[in-house]
């Protein structure tokens, strides 16, 4: 008995652990609406660090179901952050090229890109059994594409000038700190008790894969002509 009521004692802590990551994060919410040369170079850190990190949980769905195709192939921790700091190595750079008006991104052009990127690795996740050495790169070049994704974020809110290299890295560190969420709790929830199992592939990885898939496929054939 205690066994079948495991599952259902797992999904309530990660549920639990979701909202002590999530609820000081909302509670501290610092709007970004007012004259952005009034805020404090406190305001700007905590405002543009909720902006980050609520951009990806719970607002960032392509950016979501991007982590999970990369983390659900090799559910271990080590892999996927590693991928991970490579994809925010990568679109600091190119976040931070946009916010300096060295390159301006196109939405019509980057947003469909981004959803191919998102079925890319899924395809991928369904083609091979296991992570192949050259990914890191792959995810990389992603994470400059994302980039000019997130720019679209500042560009909508703006940056103070007073404090440009502050709210730069805070927001970078907000997408990081959501996108480290989202790892530990797919770690937490599948990762931790399935990643071993001999039938991890064929029930976990290929309707994972295929149902972001099926969503970035449909993502991009919006993007490209309904948009």
């Amino acid at each position: 008995m205690f066994r079948n009521r495991l599952p259902l004692l797992r999904l309530r802590s990660a549920l639990l652990l979701l909202g002590v990551v999530l609820l000081p994060v909302l509670a501290e919410a610092h709007k970004l609406n007012t004259d952005l040369s009034k805020l404090s170079r406190t305001d700007v850190v905590l405002g543009y660090l909720e902006v980050g990190f609520t951009h990806i949980l719970p607002l960032g769905l392509d950016h979501i179901l991007f982590i999970l195709g990369l983390f659900v192939l090799e559910p271990r921790l080590k892999p996927v952050l590693w991928q991970a700091t490579a994809f925010t190595v990568a679109h600091s750079i190119t976040l931070g090229l946009a916010a300096a008006g060295v390159v301006q991104p196109l939405p019509s052009v980057v947003e469909p890109l981004i959803a191919l990127s998102i079925l890319f690795v899924a395809v991928e996740n369904l083609l091979t059994d296991r992570l192949q050495p050259w990914r890191i790169a792959l995810v990389f070049a992603f994470g400059l594409l994302h980039g000019l994704g997130f720019a679209g974020v500042l560009a909508e809110i703006g940056l103070p000038k007073h404090a440009f290299v502050e709210a730069l890295i805070s927001f970078n560190v907000g997408v990081e700190l959501g996108q480290v969420t989202i790892i530990l709790l797919a770690w937490f929830l599948v990762g931790k008790w399935y990643g071993r199992k001999p039938w991890y592939k064929q029930r976990v990885v290929v309707p994972v894969s295929v149902l972001i898939g099926a969503v970035a496929l449909w993502w991009t054939v919006e993007r490209v002509f309904f948009v």
